[in-house]
């Protein structure tokens, strides 16, 4: 039975207004730099529909990303483009900023986010909580920007609900957009209810997984794939766009990105089917990173799950 494809793709109002497409096209390339494979990979992108950009300082292809926008032809009022703050950088907002717009060369931003709470120092060491700076103090380093007009609206990266408790209370602006780990292996659904009702949208980073990702031969997902005559790949942006949030997976194969542009709707059983995949054993679990230690237990650039307030299991 194909699936009808959605005639057209969801365009998400945030909560300052600001239009975003669903679809984006993600710019991490699985290792720093590769500027001249991501610049390909957005020129082919546009070619064929994207309108939804997402990089970062961290990634360090901004240049390139900018470039392929640039000399694209589409007006840059067609484009969201979004990029980060690097976690060595929260201690010079501002200027971080600025070297990104340069970097990036397209005139604006129109979402900024900051890509982890954690402060990372020149060693490389990861503050503590309360150690300035904080991602408050942070935040209102970054509300700040939005008085220069070069950056439309500001958002966070791996926030949870622990960590959005500390913050909220403190804020002048809320975050429009909150980007995290989000899959049916790992589908957030707690974490999706609290921003839902604070007005802050999720965004969906490795939605596919990453190479090799169990999520294209997980049993439910291919039995879904064939009933509607689509790829797992779609299966799993579909799924993510249906719950209401927006997914930036990334391909370099020009066949994959139109694919990944094709979404359709799944009937009630099926899409609840997707849903209740992460509680088979096993399953509810990251399948995007490599997970390091931070004093003998799982963490990420320097902080425990814990302090980061990752509540599952890791690989």
């Amino acid at each position: 039975m194909p699936g009808e494809l959605l005639s057209s793709l969801p365009i998400i109002t945030l909560n300052d207004g600001s239009k975003m497409p669903a679809v984006g096209l993600g710019c991490w390339m699985g290792s720093y730099g590769e500027g001249e494979r991501c610049e390909q990979m957005v020129r082919t992108a546009l070619k064929v529909g994207y309108r939804h950009f997402d990089t970062a300082a961290g990634y360090q292809n901004e240049k390139h990303t900018g470039r392929a926008i640039r000399e694209s032809g589409v007006p840059r009022s067609e484009i969201f483009l979004t990029t980060k703050l690097a976690n060595t950088d929260h201690h010079r907002v501002r200027e971080a900023f600025e070297a990104s717009l340069a970097q990036l060369d397209c005139e604006y931003v129109d979402l900024y986010l900051m890509h982890w709470p954690q402060h990372q120092d020149e060693t490389g060491r990861a503050l503590k909580e309360d150690e300035s700076p904080t991602f408050v103090e942070t935040w209102k380093e970054m509300e700040k920007l939005l008085e220069t007009g070069k950056v439309k609206s500001i958002g966070v990266s791996n926030f949870s609900v622990k960590t959005f408790d500390v913050l909220l209370p403190h804020v002048k602006i809320v975050p429009v957009v909150n980007q995290v780990q989000l899959h049916p292996y790992l589908p957030q659904t707690e974490l999706l209810d609290y921003c839902t009702s604070k007005g802050i949208h999720l965004t969906a980073y490795s939605p596919l997984g990453q190479t090799n990702s169990p999520l294209f031969t997980d049993d439910t997902i291919v039995r879904i794939a064939e009933k509607y005559g689509i790829s797992t790949g779609q299966v799993l942006l579909s799924w993510g766009v249906q719950r209401g949030t927006s997914v930036v997976p990334k391909s370099e194969k020009e066949e994959r990105l139109r694919s990944n542009l094709k979404l359709v709707k799944f009937d009630s059983e099926d899409f609840e089917a997707i849903n209740a995949i992460h509680k088979q054993p096993g399953k509810n679990k990251n399948v995007a990173f490599h997970m390091g230690y931070v004093d003998g237990k799982p963490g990420m650039f320097g902080w425990t799950y814990e302090q980061l307030g990752w509540e599952y299991d890791y690989e």
